[in-house]
């Protein structure tokens, strides 16, 4: 069975980081791409970054590119998302998902499996 676990939010001040992990265990072999999204209250689910399962190609949403970096770590089939100079906009649920092959794109339809989110709160 397919299951993505998030841990390592928090409570942090602007302009401090964070790192997020994302287990994955029973990862089938048609996964192609896992990714981070966000939602914050009141807001739909929105996306901050993307790899490719072999770690090649990397993507960002504008508004975390040169803050937020995405990673993997084969070994242990887990992915990061560091997260600097973080800002109070920046509060939000964080989630992990990953995206079968013959999927593309980045809005939250094209992934299949998700995390349960961890929460990540930025203070002013």
């Amino acid at each position: 069975q397919v299951q993505l676990v998030e841990s390592g939010g928090g409570l942090v001040q602007a302009g401090g980081s964070l790192r997020l992990s994302c287990d994955a265990s029973g990862r089938p072999l048609n996964w192609n791409a896992m990714g981070w999204f966000r939602q914050a209250p009141g807001k739909g689910r929105q996306f901050v970054a993307v790899s490719s399962w072999s770690g090649s190609s990397t993507y960002y949403a504008d508004s975390v590119k040169g803050r937020f970096t995405i990673s993997r770590d084969s070994a242990k089939n887990t992915m990061y998302l560091q997260m600097n100079s973080l800002k109070p906009e920046d509060t939000a649920v964080y989630y992990c998902a990953a995206r079968l092959l013959g999927r593309a794109g980045t809005s939250p339809e094209e992934f299949r499996y998700w995390g349960q989110g961890t929460q990540v709160t930025v203070s002013s």
